[in-house]
């Protein structure tokens, strides 16, 4: 069959390279206007090559780029409250909180890392939370399990809301619930999946747990009020908006100017900052990797992946739909992973959907490559002179991922 259509090999070979490469710059997460640049020439690569036709490749990136704007919002809204000190005062409380016990220094970071996740999307959580609870309880080993929360609550606390995760929005049109549906759906299966993540913890890092941690200061951090009420309204606009087809974002960027706006004038932003924080050649290349996903749409990759798939939304397809998820997603990342899946899953129902959404983002923290927040986490973290360990990091992960995948199916499955 290749040697009869040698022009479909070629086409389905440049798409598979270009996507490859595309994860390639991913992993290595190098400056902005480098990783916009490698988008470019591979989404150039795929529709020169005749993999992807113009047409479709503009529907793909319309189809994206609500998405992409609402990324760039909310990490202005994140990057707002982190000037404002959010994040300081919720390190501090990780600390006071704490007194000196371990064990109440990882549930109050299991909680706040939930909260902000949901709230914020799970960049907030690896790039902004992770370093300060990090400092809250540098110099004890209790610090290893801390920050692991932090990127395992990354991927499975974004569950909660259509807004947590880009995977998240990208599926959403194909799933047949409002904002408030979604919620009501998803929260017992995120309060399992978090249980079964905290008892993880616990068990893989029982004896870092015994470690004392640092007393804290006797400075109090105030939590300021102002973009905390921002935040709460920004997800009441999401609620209220879903019912009016209303996108989020519009909501996040309204967030993102009063709040900007407001930090620019005391003083504790600047307009560079701003601008820096949209990381706008993120989602140049973000736009990009649509575009070659676009082009393997047609190709061996999405027939593999197709048969792989069950016909039913019984609770055995149901986990093996969530299994396949993890499976790609690990293998080629969970945003193109999504973009490949979502269309063929979405004919057998919203509940399908949802329960490959678990596979991807619960799944997706199995290893390095799953999630970008994987390596956003690792990063922020070599940055500050924190070790990290990919042996403890896949170890933990194959202990709880599958438990907490089949938790989160089977709740998804009783609920619905």
């Amino acid at each position: 069959m290749l040697l009869a259509d040698p022009g479909s090999a070629l086409r389905d070979a440049v798409s598979v390279v270009a996507l490859v490469g595309l994860l390639v710059v991913a992993f290595r997460h190098p400056r902005g206007r480098t990783e916009a640049l490698a988008g470019i020439v591979a989404a150039a690569a795929v529709l020169l090559i005749g993999a992807v036709g113009v047409d479709a490749a503009a529907d793909q990136v319309e189809r994206m780029l609500p998405v992409v704007l609402f990324l760039a919002a909310v990490l202005v809204v994140a990057e707002a409250c982190a000037a404002e000190g959010v994040f300081d005062a919720v390190g501090d409380a990780v600390r006071r909180a704490g007194r000196g016990d371990a064990h109440r220094v990882l549930l109050v970071t299991f909680l706040a890392a939930s909260v902000i996740t949901a709230a914020l999307s799970l960049d907030a959580t690896v790039v902004l939370l992770t370093p300060v609870v990090a400092a809250a309880v540098a110099g004890s080993a209790a610090q290893r399990p801390v920050v692991h929360s932090c990127v395992r609550l990354a991927n499975s606390a974004s569950l909660l809301l259509p807004v947590s995760n880009l995977t998240n929005l990208l599926a959403l049109p194909d799933v047949a619930l409002s904002f408030g549906g979604w919620l009501l759906v998803m929260a017992p299966v995120w309060v399992v999946v978090i249980a079964v993540e905290y008892a993880g913890v616990r068990l893989f890092f029982a004896r870092d747990l015994r470690a004392a941690v640092p007393a804290p200061d006797r400075t109090l951090v105030h939590l300021p009020a102002f973009p905390v009420v921002v935040v709460v309204a920004m997800l009441a606009g999401f609620a209220v908006g879903s019912t009016y087809g209303v996108e989020p974002f519009w909501v996040a960027g309204a967030a993102a100017l009063v709040l900007g706006a407001r930090s620019v004038r005391a003083g504790h932003f600047t307009a560079a900052r701003a601008l820096h924080a949209t990381h706008l050649t993120f989602g140049v290349f973000v736009l990009c990797l649509g575009v070659v996903v676009a082009a393997l749409d047609g190709s061996f990759l999405r027939d593999v992946v197709g048969d792989a798939l069950p016909g039913g939304d019984g609770l055995a397809a149901l986990l093996v739909l969530a299994l396949v998820a993890t499976v790609l997603a690990n293998l080629v990342n969970n945003l193109p992973a999504t973009l490949l899946l979502v269309p063929l899953v979405a004919p057998l129902g919203t509940t399908a959907v949802l329960a490959t959404l678990v596979g991807l983002n619960v799944g997706s923290g199995l290893a390095w490559p799953g999630s970008l927040a994987n390596l956003l986490w690792r990063r922020a973290l070599v940055r500050r002179g924190v070790p990290v360990s990919s042996a403890t990091f896949h170890a933990h992960a194959a202990l709880v991922t599958p438990v907490a995948l089949v938790a989160g199916v089977v709740t998804l499955w009783a609920v619905s």
